[in-house]
């Protein structure tokens, strides 16, 4: 079966929070197919943003969604990168979105401060999570210290999977594909992509 993966994209976003994501699974759906021609692709990779216009990212980067919150498709998983989320935590229709959807989705991922946007969505309460070593306080404060911690590339707590900042959203994506694929596969993904990937947290 080939899971959905959607990657939700908004002004502001960090290029490299949702870029490296698109390309682990991506990539790893690319690698799986030249090594068992004729199957099923393991992955396909949706973007989505609240309407039809281009999403401007950090750096003034131009995206162009391949959907909206009003046509997205089902996802089996549901990631939300980060970047300057002022503005999506002010907007009901985006989190509401992502509150439904979480539930739906068999698991939902964030890299860096789309923690934040968990949180208001309402996913994060009574889970360990981290994020961006620099926002660690501040998401601490909103769930409880307990509950983020920090030193680590990401947490994987079940149906829900939170990294750290940035480049660890690769680290977290080459697991979730050895995760819900195969170790190998991870690992031949991380090879094709000339990362030196350590399968650890």
């Amino acid at each position: 079966m080939t899971l959905q993966i959607g990657l939700f994209l908004f002004d502001e976003v960090e290029v490299l929070d949702f870029a490296g994501p698109f390309e682990v699974f991506s990539t790893a759906t690319r690698v799986h197919l030249r090594q068992h021609p004729g199957t099923e692709p393991p992955f396909e990779v949706h973007t989505v943003a609240r309407d039809t216009r281009p999403v401007l990212a950090r750096a003034g980067l131009a995206v162009q969604a391949r959907h909206t919150l009003a046509t997205a498709p089902a996802f089996d998983v549901l990631l939300v990168p980060g970047g300057v989320v002022d503005a999506e935590l002010q907007r009901a229709d985006v989190i509401d979105w992502i509150a439904q959807r979480s539930r739906t989705a068999q698991l939902v991922a964030s890299v860096c401060t789309g923690a934040f946007l968990l949180a208001r969505a309402g996913v994060l309460a009574g889970r360990t999570v981290t994020t961006h070593w620099e926002d660690v306080a501040a998401l601490r404060e909103e769930l409880g210290a307990a509950q983020v911690v920090d030193d680590v590339r990401y947490v994987d707590h079940g149906s829900l999977v939170t990294s750290a900042g940035i480049s660890a959203g690769l680290d977290m994506s080459l697991h979730l594909v050895a995760r819900l694929a195969s170790p190998g596969l991870a690992r031949a993904t991380a090879r094709q992509m000339d990362y030196a990937w350590e399968e650890t947290r």
